[in-house]
């Protein structure tokens, strides 16, 4: 609704209503403006349509791939997207990535966990509700503003300025954009996969991000001991969560399935096979097994028949069975077929370095058999970007009969190759990458999965280093604040961010003339007007 239907609803709501004397219909309808989405719920359900429209778009073009960048924090959301807006004019096909690891990092109350899946499931969606809070803030704070200018413009006169702003009040962009949102292994089995998807869902999460690791052995997917589980769990996992989709009314929900067997080299079970070819009996073609010559050697012991042979399938002291050595890009071929054969909207596959032909030979192969299939794909800190690309350029170089006798191939990320033409070829190869995995490796979505863990470290680092050292207060003023004020960072007013102004507002709203305000000629955030 526009303003001026929320103006007029409000004002017949009072005209029926003697008593709501002190009820203002003007304050009434810009509250309403200003907090488009009441629930979750009606957060899910917009975010995911904007989703489904992003990827139709991909879809007529892969120019048009998406983009997000992991947040542990609301704050750091809302800074995010108040930073997209002011760059790029919108926030569409950019979104925000919620990272289990960044929760089981930062926001546990054990502490500081590794990303096995130990934290408080609740503190999941917790996170999702925390964000969107924010970014319900960041909305109220931007109107709010615009409020402030309709005043102004109607008590000079301004009729026509008056109009443009309210068209522009219409218009306005929320800062609510699409969470993909880390669900793990599910936290246990389909049941409370279930659970906890409705619970994501109903903080306002559109798009659930589901891994085939076990869920009582899940390990990050870019460190070892990684456990798969047979497709059938996996799969029931998924059903889960579109069941809770379409429990809580939004049709529209996006299922991500990722699948972490290229790195993993165990299962937790042996799948149950019910004929020769069926999805059981392909995930288990691919355990390690020997041969059995001796049945009385193998009392208690679990046996496969294999083209007609009794085999052993290899089980370790953990007992976990070991997948057979170079099997891993074929089982995520069979993991993203049978994902998206089963409801799964998205595929992620998580490598071990970020290769755009290694991607596309696994994309290309599913895509054989379902040509709808698209990834997201992890642009993970886990990978030395700068190294990678340059050994890589280094080895092409090197078969190309270049000379590279100014390299030593193990030193290249030493900064005295920066600047070299090694360096800028790997650098414009690195800025390329999303471009080109969206174009030849069918990567509708990019993202970083902690970035903001990493930014918060380093600029940290920075300001301890340079305030408590020669610069002093200098070095806060040099390196936070005259950058905040130059750069027109809003933050810099952070009373103002903080909600000080709409607080003001607010207590216009309900006191009136008798209210005591925080924003007069004393307030010091004048000091940056």
């Amino acid at each position: 609704m526009s303003y001026v239907s929320h103006l007029n609803a409000a004002q017949r709501l009072r005209d029926a209503r003697p008593d709501w004397d002190g009820i203002s219909p003007d304050a009434v309808a810009r509250m309403r403006v200003q907090n488009r989405f009441p629930t979750g719920l009606d957060i899910a359900r917009h975010t995911a349509r904007l989703l489904r429209e992003d990827i139709a778009a991909y879809d007529a073009d892969p120019a048009c791939y998406t983009q997000s960048l992991g947040a542990w924090h609301g704050f750091i959301a809302q800074q995010m997207v108040i930073a997209i807006k002011k760059h790029f004019g919108t926030t569409r096909r950019r979104y925000l990535y919620l990272s289990g690891w960044m929760v089981a990092a930062l926001r546990s109350r054990f502490g500081p966990l590794p990303d096995q899946s130990m934290h408080e499931k609740t503190s999941v969606p917790a996170l999702i509700e925390e964000i969107y809070t924010f970014l319900r803030q960041a909305d109220a704070r931007e109107l709010g503003q615009m409020f402030r200018d309709l005043d102004a413009a109607r008590a000079s006169g301004d009729a026509l300025g008056a109009q443009r702003l309210i068209r522009a009040i219409d218009a306005h962009e929320t800062h609510i954009v699409p969470i993909i949102a880390d669900i793990d292994a599910g936290f246990g089995n389909a049941e409370a996969t279930y659970l906890l998807a409705k619970t994501m869902i109903q903080a306002g999460a559109c798009a659930l991000q589901i891994e085939n690791q076990v869920s009582d052995e899940k390990q990050c997917g870019h460190q070892d001991g990684k456990v798969t589980v047979p497709h059938e769990e996996f799969l029931a996992k998924i059903r889960a969560c579109r069941h809770a989709f379409l429990e809580l009314g939004v049709e529209q929900g996006v299922i991500v399935a990722r699948t972490d067997s290229l790195g993993a080299g165990l299962t937790k079970q042996i799948a149950l096979s019910h004929r020769p070819g069926d999805l059981g009996d392909r995930y288990n073609s691919y355990l390690a097994c020997d041969p059995v010559t001796d049945l009385a050697e193998q009392e208690g012991a679990v046996l496969l028949v294999r083209d007609g042979a009794l085999v052993k399938p290899r089980r370790i002291a953990s007992n976990l069975f070991e997948f057979r050595p170079g099997s891993g890009a074929d089982r995520c071929v069979l993991d993203g077929i049978a994902a998206l054969d089963h409801g799964a909207d998205l595929l992620w596959i998580e490598t071990e370095k970020p290769d755009v032909a290694q991607i596309a030979g696994m994309m290309d192969r599913i895509r054989a058999v379902r040509p709808d299939a698209r990834l997201v794909y992890n642009n993970s800190p886990s990978f030395n970007w700068t190294l990678a690309f340059r050994q890589a350029v280094f080895d092409e170089w090197q078969a190309a009969g270049r000379d590279l006798s100014g390299y030593a191939r193990a030193q290249l990320m030493a900064p005295d190759y920066d600047g070299t033409a090694l360096a800028e070829e790997a650098d414009a190869r690195i800025r390329a990458f999303q471009r080109e995995g969206a174009a030849r490796a069918g990567i509708f979505h990019h993202l970083i999965t902690l970035p903001t863990y990493h930014t918060a470290a380093l600029s940290t680092d920075r300001l301890v280093r340079d305030y408590f050292g020669a610069a002093a207060m200098l070095g806060y003023v040099a390196a936070v604040q005259r950058p905040e004020i130059r750069e027109g960072v809003a933050c810099v007013r952070h009373q103002a961010m903080a909600g000080s102004d709409i607080g003001d507002d607010h207590k216009t709203y309900f006191a009136g003339e008798a209210a005591l305000k925080a924003g007069g000629a004393l307030n010091t955030m004048n000091q940056f007007a």
